[in-house]
Order: C-alpha cells, then structure tokens, then sequence
C-alpha cells in the first residue's frame, strides 16, 4: 500500500479504484512553483506502482485547474545564472514528463478551469481531458519571452496537428472549452456543474474494465506519445532554458507585473 500522506500541496482521495489528485494552492491559482512542481512530480510514480488504483483523475482546487508557472517566481530569478536555470529547468521538467507517461493506470484531467501553461501540459498529457465550459486553455510561453519547451511543442502537434499547434503556440492565445472540443484539443467541454459527475462516470467506467486490458493499450497508444516525447521534449527544453536569459524575457516579467505591454527587441 502506498502511503500519500507526505504529500502537502496535492489531496488524495481514494475509493473504488479510483484515484482523485488535486492539486492545492487555490490561493495561487494551483500555480506550479517550488512547492508544487516536486510533488507532481513524485506523485505520479506513486500512483503508478499502487495495486489498489486502476484510475486517476487529476484536477484544481477553487476556481483554476492550474495558472502553469508562477510568473513572481520567475522575477526571482532573473539574475541568476542560465546555465544554474537550465539544469534546474531540465531535469525538473523532463522527469515530470516522463513520470506521466510512466502511469499504467488512465488519468482523467478533469480541468475545472483556466489551465494555462504548464497547466495545459499537465491536462493535456493526460489520457482523457474534460474542460468545464467558461475555462480556457492555452499555452502562452511566447507572451514572457519563452520558448513553449515543457511540453508543449510536444503534446500540441500530436492532439490537433503541426499547422494549428503553431497557430496556438507562436501567439500563445488562449482558446475556450467548446473550441479546444471542436479542434480535438480535448475530448469534452461540459457545464461545470456537470464536469465531476461526467468525470467520475468514465473513471467508473474505465475502473470496471479489465485492468491489464485498459492499461496495455494505454500503453501500445502511448508509443506515439514517447516517440514524439523522444524526438522534440530535450531539444524544446534546453531552448526554454536558453530563452530563460534573454532580456526579452526579463522585460516580459517586469511588464507582466506592472500589468504593461512587454516590448521586445530580440535580445
């Protein structure tokens, strides 16, 4: 039995094999910094090597599914070396990936609202992906001055294809639930008042069926994914963790905070 009781900023609720992560800095829009970003990133080996969970469903707590990173964090380090925020950047990011990818069991991204992001990769690495209508989801690297290397120039092509995923990445423009439905982004937007209910229905569904069934075509659907995770997700990091030391980047902080227009210049 997996004990989840270290855990601080994610909740876990077990029962009837199903397994209800959610993640818990409502006060910081489930924000992934510091104290988060470890946790995401242990949790789902966790739920992968316990026999009791046959499905996850992964969602926010209050009013976001996740803001993605936490823009004063990154004022924080602004001027520390590239070089100390690229190994950092790295190893964090290409093991939260990897762990994901790692879980036998279906995760349900059950996005009760915006996903933004780190955000989004999160939702949209998982198997199943519900988005309450009113939620938006995007990916806005570009708009501080980063490269979209988290996952993003990964899970984006695969889901909607090369054309749209540059529309969306290159802009970093939000879109809303009913679109992201219509272009194959996710698989469903629901009324939020419905979105536990019809989340909780397919979790149920996918736990009633034959375990090692359900999750080795997981598995044989995923070599698409680890293909792609493969070829693109080192690559898109270290060009994150490069951008990290532009001045356009710096600019785009301190105008995103002082609620401004950032102005770049290509440096």
């Amino acid at each position: 039995m997996v004990d989840y009781s270290r855990y601080q900023y994610i909740l876990v609720e077990k029962k009837d094999g199903i397994c209800k992560l959610t993640m818990n800095r409502p006060e910081a829009l489930n924000a992934v910094g510091p104290e988060l970003h470890p946790e995401l990133e242990s949790i789902f080996a966790d739920v992968a090597r316990d026999s009791e969970v046959r499905v996850v469903v992964l969602t926010g707590a209050g009013k976001a599914f996740s803001a993605g990173g936490d823009i004063k964090l990154m004022e924080r380090g602004l001027d520390a070396p590239v070089a100390d925020k690229t190994v950092g950047l790295f190893g964090e990011a290409r093991r939260l990936i990897h762990n994901i990818i790692d879980v036998p069991q279906p995760i349900i991204a059950m996005v009760n609202g915006h996903a933004m992001g780190l955000g989004a990769t999160l939702a949209l690495f998982c198997d199943l992906v519900y988005v309450a209508e009113g939620a938006r989801i995007g990916d806005p690297h570009v708009g501080v001055g980063l490269v979209a290397g988290d996952g993003g120039a990964v899970i984006w092509p695969l889901l909607i294809g090369i054309a749209k995923a540059k529309e969306y990445l290159l802009t970093g423009a939000p879109l809303g639930a009913k679109e992201a439905e219509q272009i194959g982004l996710i698989n469903k937007a629901v009324p939020l008042e419905e979105l536990e209910s019809t989340v909780m229905a397919m979790a149920q569904r996918l736990a009633a069926g034959a375990p090692k069934a359900v999750q080795w075509t997981k598995m044989s659907i995923n070599r698409h994914l680890r293909q792609a995770v493969t070829l693109v997700l080192d690559t898109s990091l270290a060009l994150e963790g490069l951008s990290l030391g532009t001045q356009d980047h710096a600019a785009a902080v301190r105008a995103f905070l002082q609620k401004q227009m950032p102005q770049f210049e290509g440096r």
